[in-house]
């Protein structure tokens, strides 16, 4: 087997994973909740505006899943897909521990982990991207993977931001 080829089941498995998340969140298609409950889900995370941020969530499961699985403009999103599965593990999955059957964040690891692989690999020949010959230098694609862990860690600061702001107390002039 080619690396081309592990690259394209390695897309299309985590892919197309995420995006069946991302339409259970959007559509609340196969069980999910649908985008009124991932809105709940948002707001009791302390995201603010809730239905901006719940929208946003869901499009980047289901769009980043769709477009990683089938490798066009495989960098970007796959920047934000690990930006997102860290959301999803830090905010929802990592109180509950680290095992799937409790909830926990193995299975989102997991996703995290094939996200990053093809970050860093590139998507391979057999992608829209490979056709296009749309070709990312090495050393973007490791950039690009850290902005993602970093966007996603600096978007969980979000609802603390958020918290201290509603909190302020208004600076008084001095008398």
């Amino acid at each position: 087997m080619t690396l081309d080829a592990a690259l394209l089941i390695l897309r299309l498995g985590t892919g197309l994973v995420f995006a069946v998340h991302g339409a259970q969140k959007t559509f609340g298609w196969w069980g999910g909740q649908g985008l009124h409950g991932w809105q709940g889900t948002m707001e009791r995370l302390g995201y603010r505006p809730t239905r901006l941020f719940a929208v946003i969530s869901a499009l980047a499961e289901l769009a980043g899943g769709v477009l990683l699985a089938i490798g066009f403009l495989t960098p970007l999103v796959a920047t934000v897909v690990t930006a997102q599965i860290i959301l999803i593990i830090a905010g929802v999955h990592w109180p509950r521990g680290f095992f799937n059957k409790d909830n926990g964040y193995e299975f989102p690891l997991l996703l995290a982990t094939g996200f990053l692989a093809i970050e860093l690999a590139g998507p391979g020949r057999f992608s829209i991207d490979g056709a296009l010959g749309i070709a990312v230098p090495a050393e973007v694609r490791v950039g690009l993977a850290l902005v993602g862990i970093a966007g996603g860690f600096l978007t969980l600061t979000v609802p603390r931001i958020a918290r201290a702001l509603r909190h302020e107390t208004p600076v008084v002039a001095p008398k």
